[in-house]
This record gives C-alpha cells, structure tokens and sequence, in this order.
C-alpha cells in the first residue's frame, strides 16, 4: 500500500484543504498526506501575533462547525479572534413577517462565529506545522493520470514539470477550480443573475452580537457582527445582492452615498451606516457536480459544490464533507485498503449526498421563495416568519438548522453534523 510517492495529495492548500489536512493529520496520522498550493508557504511567513484589519474577509460558522473544530484541537486559537452571533434577526423589508433567536434560549454560549478567512488559514498553518504533512508550495497540480497503484500527478512549479505518485487525489482548489475542468469532471452552473457585494461596514448602533438577515425586493442582504470577540462592538461584515445595473452604480459612489444607498435598503436596525470598507464582489451561482468522486480522485469543498451565500452553508457544508471523508479515509487504513479505492470513496460520497442536497435545495428554494414579489407569496412569507417566531416547536427547529446540528452534536468520526442552514456567509470566491 506504500509504494507510492505519497498516500494522499489534496490540490489546494485554502481552508478547506487545509482542514482535510488537520483532519487526517489528527484521525488517520499513518497516511502520508501532501498538500499543493500555488501559494509560497514559509513558517517564518507566519506572524507571531495577529491583528485584524478593517477589510478583512470573513466567513460565517455554525455552532457545529465549531464542534468539529474543537474536536481538531483548533476552536482554542481560533476563537480568539471569533465573534459571536448571539441573536439572528429574520425579517422582510416593507412586510410585518419577522423571526428572532437568541442562543441562550438554548443554553448556548452562541449560534455561531464570524472569523475572518486570514486568521482561519493562519491557525490552520500553525497546527499543521507541528505534524507531518509534506507541503509542495508554491506549485500546481496541472494533470492527473490514473495508475495501477493510483494515480500519477504532474506538479508545475514556475517553467518546471515533476510527476508525483499517490494513492488518491483531492481536488480542494475553490469554485473556479481549473483542475475540476481539466479531469473532466461536469459541473452545472445556474445563474441567479445577481451579484454579492461583501464589505466591512461602520453603524452608529451596536450590533450587540446580532447577525440580521433581510429579504428585499432587489434580493437578500445581510449583516453579521464582526470585531470584538469579547465586546458589542459597531462594525459588521456585510453580505449584499445587487444585479448588475445597481452593482455598477453602487462600485461608482462616494463611500458616502454608498452607506445611503444601503440605509435605504437595510433600514435603521443599526443606526446610522457611518462608514463603508473596501467593497469585493463576485456573480452569484449555484454550481454542483453530481458525480464528485472517480477511482483515486475526489472532488470536495466549492470544486464539489458552489452555493449563493444566502444560507451561508459554503464552508459548513464542505466541513461536514470533508470529515465523512476523513472517516473513510480512516477506515481504509484500519483495512489495509487504498484510499484511492472507489468503493471507499463512492461510500463517502453516498453518505454525503443526502446532506448536499438537502442543502443546497434549501439554499435555491430560499432565494426563489423571497425573489417573489406577487402579493400572495409574499404574505405566506410573512405568515411563515411570524409562525417561527411564535410557535415554540418551529422555533426550536429553525434554532437548530441556524447552528448548523440539527439537534446532534457535531460527530468527527462520521457523517456528523446535519445538513441545516445557518447565517449568510460572508466569503470571497476561489480557494474554500
């Protein structure tokens, strides 16, 4: 089973890839594991403290996401710089319909963290230094071919193509994956024909820990408490659909009339929009691969599957994949099987599946159920926000998909934690 190079490559060294790499670092340590990132990696790259910047990207993680984290033995460092979503505030512009959740309504400390993508990735850098996992770096994997043992994968680093062999290839590279294209893999792409603009944005209230989620008639837009871990502090990662005509107009204001354009869409809820960061924006898609996996090659994180942000399930999703995966890889080294066997990876894709689809379903139908104007569905809407807020049972039911468990504790050694929404995700495209 060790006559290759490696056991396991993983194409891409973001969080998602990053994560797989903790994850069988720390479940499966007999695996020899090499990741690949077009990215230069050097520990003395690696700050010895971190100070956040005002524009740095976020991500959005459930409260079981944090479980898998703490069972990695990474939420102690992590949370040093997570902020708390204490409240989730539901509503639909110009309607009545509202839902609010509060964590200790559930004896929670919080429905979920904010952390920006930085701090994450650095984190992630500073465990895996101390465990064996080999780093190709900077280098891609431009070509993959399939082998008797597994698969033989080329690497470019600058002018200069090598080959490495492995048992098993995980394409990690983000949902523009290249690589996904070049194995041949199919993805479906539908367009929503909208846009996400993300920003750090200032309010003259603080948002006390909450995170709001608001439907408008241009589309949904969101705002999540950033800052202070420890102190209700007045800036928020905001999430905003535009199409493309108001995304223009929007990139060509003044910070000024931008913070006024989104007071009139937003509301008052915060105060006064005071002050607007560097503003980034991507076109907005679903994009899936139905059949993710193949003989010595899988596919995982957005080169699996790219969501709208709505639900904010991007990266929840991929870590809940991505430890169904580690599971099996674990498996297979009890059994003296290759990793790179499709049975072993048709099972964690047929274990997953489920999950996937069952969110991405929620995804795509929250955005065509509160993209529709006619009167009708927008009082159902409405009645279906105020039904969550006062029926105890609902309530406990959408509490549950916010924090991403469904009522389970996050589970490292299987399937885990349920596929369920949680807040609008703030994140850019590319690695996950």
């Amino acid at each position: 089973m060790k006559h290759s190079d490696t056991d396991i490559i993983i194409a891409g060294g973001g969080l998602a890839g990053a994560t797989l790499a903790l994850a069988l670092a720390r479940v499966a340590p007999a695996l020899r594991v090499t990741v690949v990132e077009t990215f230069p990696l050097s520990s003395d790259a690696l700050p010895d403290s971190y100070q956040p910047s005002y524009d740095a990207r976020s991500t959005a993680l459930a409260w079981g996401s944090r479980l898998i984290f703490e069972e990695l033995g990474l939420w102690s460092r992590l949370s040093e710089h997570a902020t708390p979503i204490q409240h989730i505030h539901v509503s639909d512009r110009g309607r009545f319909g509202a839902t609010r959740l509060n964590a200790r309504e559930y004896q929670q400390e919080a429905l979920g963290y904010v952390v920006d993508n930085r701090w994450m990735g650095l984190c992630l850098m500073r465990e895996l230094l101390d465990t064996q996992t080999q780093w190709q770096a900077p280098a891609e994997v431009v070509g993959m071919t399939p082998t008797e043992q597994g698969v033989q994968v080329s690497l470019k680093t600058g002018s200069e193509t090598t080959t490495l062999s492995a048992q098993c290839l995980i394409v990690a590279d983000g949902g523009r994956s290249g690589l996904r294209e070049t194995l041949g893999f199919q993805a479906s792409h539908h367009g929503y024909n909208q846009n996400a603009l993300v920003a750090n944005v200032s309010t003259s209230d603080s948002h006390e820990f909450t995170a709001f989620e608001r439907f408008t008639d241009a589309g949904p837009m969101a705002l999540l408490p950033h800052g202070s871990p420890a102190h209700a502090g007045y800036q928020s990662a905001l999430i905003w659909t535009l199409d493309d005509k108001e995304l223009e107009e929007v990139l060509g204001m003044t910070d000024r009339n931008k913070c006024e354009r989104l007071q009139s869409r937003f509301g008052w809820r915060l105060g006064r929009f005071t002050h607007i960061g560097a503003c980034s924006h991507y076109p907005l898609s679903l994009t899936t691969v139905e059949e993710p996996v193949r003989p010595g090659v899988a596919l995982v994180g957005n080169a699996a599957h790219a969501l709208h942000p709505v639900a904010g399930q991007g990266f929840n999703l991929a870590l809940r994949g991505l430890m169904t995966l580690v599971e099996q890889f674990r498996l297979a080294d009890e059994q003296g099987r290759s990793p790179g066997d499709f049975q072993i990876l048709r099972r964690y894709h047929e274990l997953h599946r489920p999950d996937r689809q069952q969110t991405v379903q929620f995804s795509d139908s929250l955005i065509r159920i509160f993209g529709h104007s006619l009167a009708p569905v927008a009082a159902a809407r409405d009645a279906g926000l105020v039904g969550l807020d006062l029926l105890p049972g609902a309530k406990r039911l959408f509490a549950r998909k916010a924090m991403g468990t469904g009522g389970r504790r996050a589970d490292i050694n299987g399937p885990g934690v349920s596929h369920t929404p949680g807040p609008i995700q703030s994140r850019s495209p590319g690695h996950d």
